[in-house]
């Protein structure tokens, strides 16, 4: 199958031939159809990143959007090594998948999910977010900060108060939830 496979992490990723996974128990086989290039992704390429793999050659990738082989939409993380997401298949643990809406495209839910689970954890899992309290967001213009206003509303915030250097953004931050 056709991937971007690191062969060595001072060097890009090249694109190039790699063995199609073969799923093994609690696994399925995903036929990818966008993944995220996320700062993650990309200091893992690099070897920087503490969950980097250093056994070589392996395809880059954490997450991204596809179809199941029975067609399902899908989007997965974090699939077994060496089998990243940038590549036409990859496989993840059955239940390392979530169902896409028919209202989102697959670049779409390739590319929030990992600033959507980043706030989605900072606010219930750091936080430990109570309905009914306010929120504070700092850095509100960007993806994960628009996000996270529209994550933050979902869990029942009282108030949801944005920061950002972007001033031009403030009317699309009140449209997407915040109050100032």
């Amino acid at each position: 199958m056709k991937a971007a496979i690191v062969l060595r992490v001072d060097a890009p990723p090249d694109y190039g031939v790699f063995d199609a996974p073969v799923p093994v128990a609690n696994e399925v086989r995903v036929l990818m159809h966008a993944a995220a290039l996320s700062n993650l992704v990309r200091a893992q390429a690099s070897g920087k990143h503490y969950s980097a793999s250093l056994d070589l050659p392996f395809i880059p990738g954490v997450d991204g959007a596809g179809v199941l082989e029975d067609g399902r939409r899908v989007f997965v993380a974090f699939p077994r090594a060496p089998f990243g997401t940038m590549a036409e298949q990859t496989v993840v643990a059955r239940d390392l998948w979530v169902h896409i809406p028919d209202d989102i495209d697959d670049v779409t839910a390739a590319a929030i999910g990992n600033p959507g689970m980043s706030s989605w954890a900072a606010l219930k899992d750091r936080a430990r977010f109570v309905p009914g309290e306010s929120v504070l967001i700092n850095g509100a213009t960007g993806v994960s900060g628009r996000l996270a206003i529209q994550i933050a509303r979902h869990f029942g915030a009282k108030r949801i108060v944005v920061t950002g250097r972007n001033t031009s953004q403030r009317a699309a931050l009140l449209a997407l939830g915040a109050d100032a």
